[in-house]
C-alpha cells in the first residue's frame, strides 16, 4: 500500500536514518513474511490412512482441508492428534474413515497481510499449533506453525512466550479429551 511522505521534524529526522528497533519501535511483521507458503494440504473426501501417509511423508503435523485443489477453499484442518483421538482412540477404520468425519471444522485462519501479532493471538486463544493462511477469497495460500515461529521470528523470548501461551491449559485439555475416550471405551465394552 503506497502511503504519503510526511514532513519530518529534526528529531525524527535524525532518527530516520535508524532502523525502528533503534528509535524504540517494534517492527512489525505480516503472517507472510513468517508463513510457509503453498502448504500440502487433503480434501475432505479423503481417508485418514491417506492423511496419515502424506504426513509422514511431508513431516508435518497437521494438513489443512480445502473443499477442492483447483479452488483450495479452506474448510477444515486436520492434525495428527485428531487421528490419535478421533480415530484410532475411538477404533475407527482408518481405510474407510473420511477426513471430514473427523477434521475441524471452519478453523481460525489469518490473512497474509495480517500483523503477525494478530495470528499469534489467535493461536494462543484457540490454543492450536498451527494457523492456516488464506487469501480475500478464503483460498488457502499458507500456514504459520510453531516452528515457523520459533526459525523466523528474531526474538527468542517473544517466541518463547508465544509457545507457552499457546501450550497453556493444553495438558487439561487432553486429559479431559482421554477421560471421555476413557469412559466411551468402557460404555462399549459393556454393551
Amino acid at each position: 500500500m503506497a502511503t504519503q511522505r510526511q514532513q519530518v521534524s529534526g528529531a525524527e529526522e535524525r532518527a530516520a536514518g535508524q532502523q525502528p528497533e533503534e528509535r524504540g519501535e517494534e517492527q512489525r511483521k505480516s503472517c507472510s513474511a513468517v508463513m510457509t507458503k503453498d502448504p500440502v494440504c487433503c480434501l475432505p473426501s479423503d481417508t485418514v490412512d491417506q492423511v496419515a501417509q502424506q504426513m509422514m511423508t511431508n513431516d508435518v503435523g497437521s494438513l489443512p482441508v480445502v473443499e477442492n485443489l483447483q479452488t483450495r477453499q479452506l474448510v477444515g484442518i486436520i492434525t495428527d492428534r485428531d487421528l490419535a483421538l478421533r480415530v484410532v482412540a475411538e477404533g475407527r477404520d482408518s481405510h474407510s474413515t473420511m477426513v471430514e468425519e473427523v477434521m475441524t471444522k471452519e478453523p481460525a485462519a489469518c490473512r497474509a497481510t495480517d500483523d503477525l501479532e494478530q495470528a499469534l493471538r489467535a493461536m494462543a486463544t484457540y490454543q492450536v499449533r498451527r494457523i492456516p493462511v488464506v487469501d480475500a477469497d478464503n483460498e488457502l495460500i499458507g500456514i504459520i506453525t510453531q516452528a515457523d515461529i520459533a526459525t523466523r521470528i528474531e526474538e527468542p523470548t517473544k517466541t518463547a512466550e508465544v509457545v507457552e501461551e499457546i501450550s497453556k491449559n493444553v495438558e487439561s485439555v487432553v486429559e479431559d479429551q482421554i477421560a471421555v475416550v476413557r469412559k466411551n471405551s468402557k460404555t462399549q465394552k459393556a454393551l
